[in-house]
């Protein structure tokens, strides 16, 4: 199943829950027929990826997880496969379908040993069924000490729903959490399973409906959605530059002009009708010169600019903007109008200071500047980054997109999450790239959210597209540009 053949609706751990129940309840599907199911899709994933293997391992924790490895183990028995069973808890402790599901493993002829840390793990395959989307503490104990053997091992891991110890909900790690190579997600996508440290954890995602109705999914509204990109139309044959919208970037402090080079070209690749690039006098011919489509206009006072800003369409504010008195009177100048705003760099940070609120910006921070605009740490936007790119949103208004792996985008009603992109992006002018894109497609007459939502999914195929092309390591944020072209065509 690839990234297309995902469904875009995810779910909190508790709305999966509420889908299960009503599943059960509501349309009479018993609880171990869907344990059942869940068991068999993961064996079918087995299967396919694993074709050759003879042997396989699987970790049970004490839930309804473990109750789908059980299922898993009677089924890899049948189909004639060596098969152990690890448990981290006593038989005594299983109830429901999955105290069922242990006594028809055990009934199939599989022997269930206690895990023990001296275990010597030589198996293919290896099935992860520790623990599920209710973890709520850090993982300790033997459910380590088993994580750390997964791990450690050579084999081929599946992930049962999620990885064991990640946080269904934030996508965080819970103290530790097993590498899998392949997850496979129950009922409803869980929305950690895109961000935070979920990229790292959940290998190749595969989704199994379990063949619940579509209309046990309409009494459950989804937490979040995946982005799906939506293909700008075709233009007017009639169509003039001023049909595209004027893009006006405000930025480039002494000796950060690539920043805002770049920021223009972006906006232009993407479709923009005109950019203008407001800097210091210094850079405004270099950077003309190196790219003669962008407009440059060199500023020493910013009391002069008014006339220059009420020509634009859309603003763009703080690529390489720096934290000088120069910058402080771009900011503020700016920020005077009400105009379609995306705002970046040390423009957040300036507005981290101000307190501004504005339905017309889109913020483009990365965890750092996240912080700063929440007055907290790092490690607190990362420890929830659902609820940082909400709190950013609530205390400043407009649309923000709170970048990195799984990036998400917040307005007052919806939250998408990005699944796009790769490692080779973390390099300069990346985000420069980014808020060009975004205010090239806003100039185009796309709505804020529009432009946040494909702007970042443009953006990121167009670093995937130019990985395969020339590998991770050692992209640059330039490559990027024939791409962005091509997508938005």
């Amino acid at each position: 199943m690839n990234r297309q053949d995902l469904p875009n609706e995810l779910y909190s751990a508790d709305q999966v829950r509420e889908l299960d129940r009503t599943a059960i309840d509501d349309f009479c599907i018993p609880g171990y027929e869907l344990m059942c199911r869940a068991g068999q899709s993961v064996f079918e994933r087995v299967k396919a990826f694993c074709p050759e293997a003879t042997s396989c391992s699987i970790f049970c924790g004490g839930g309804n997880n473990a109750g789908d490895g059980y299922v898993i183990a009677r089924l890899a028995i049948a189909a004639g496969m060596e098969v152990t069973v690890y448990s981290v808890v006593e038989a005594s402790r299983l109830k429901g379908d999955a105290l069922k599901a242990y006594r028809d493993c055990i009934d199939s002829g599989c022997k269930v040993a206690a895990y023990d840390t001296k275990a010597l793990l030589g198996e293919e395959v290896i099935i992860d069924a520790l623990l599920g989307t209710g973890l709520d503490r850090e993982v300790e104990g033997l459910y380590a000490d088993a994580i750390a053997a997964i791990n450690a091992s050579r084999a081929f891991v599946i992930a049962v729903d999620i990885p064991s110890g990640l946080n269904a909900d934030t996508g965080k790690i819970m103290g530790c959490a097993v590498k899998a190579d392949l997850t496979v997600s129950f009922i409803g996508l869980k929305k950690g399973l895109f961000t935070g440290d979920a990229p790292d954890y959940c290998g190749k995602i595969y989704y199994a409906s379990l063949d619940i109705p579509n209309a046990v999914f309409d009494k459950v509204d989804c937490a979040a959605q995946r982005i799906r990109f939506l293909q700008p139309p075709r233009r007017s044959r009639c169509a003039h530059k001023g049909h595209n919208g004027h893009v006006l970037v405000i930025g480039g402090d002494l000796g950060y002009s690539g920043a805002i080079r770049m920021a223009g070209e972006a906006a232009l690749r993407v479709g923009a009708g005109l950019v203008t690039v407001l800097t210091r006098p210094e850079h405004a011919i270099l950077i003309n010169s190196s790219r003669p489509e962008l407009m440059c206009r060199g500023v020493v006072e910013s009391e002069c600019i008014d006339t220059i800003i009420d020509s634009a369409d859309v603003l763009v504010l703080g690529p390489g903007l720096g934290r000088s008195d120069w910058s402080k009177g771009l900011f503020d100048a700016a920020t005077r109008v009400a105009k379609p705003m995306v705002i970046d760099a040390d423009g957040l940070n300036w507005l981290a200071d101000s307190g501004q609120y504005g339905d017309h910006f889109i913020l483009t921070p990365h965890p750092g500047e996240a912080s700063r605009l929440l007055k907290c740490s790092v490690s607190e936007v990362e420890h929830d980054r659902f609820a940082a790119v909400n709190s950013i949103r609530r205390q400043y208004g407009g649309v923000c997109v709170l970048k990195g792996a799984g990036t998400l985008i917040a307005n007052h009603h919806h939250i998408a999450v990005a699944d796009v992109g790769n490692p080779g992006m973390a390099t300069g002018g990346m985000g420069d790239v980014l808020t060009g894109v975004i205010a090239g497609l806003l100039a185009q007459g796309f709505s804020n959210w529009e432009s946040a939502e494909q702007g970042v999914y443009i953006h990121g195929s167009a670093a995937d597209a130019a990985a395969v092309d020339g590998g991770e390591r050692g992209l640059l944020a330039t490559d990027l540009m024939p791409y962005l072209r091509r997508l938005v065509n």
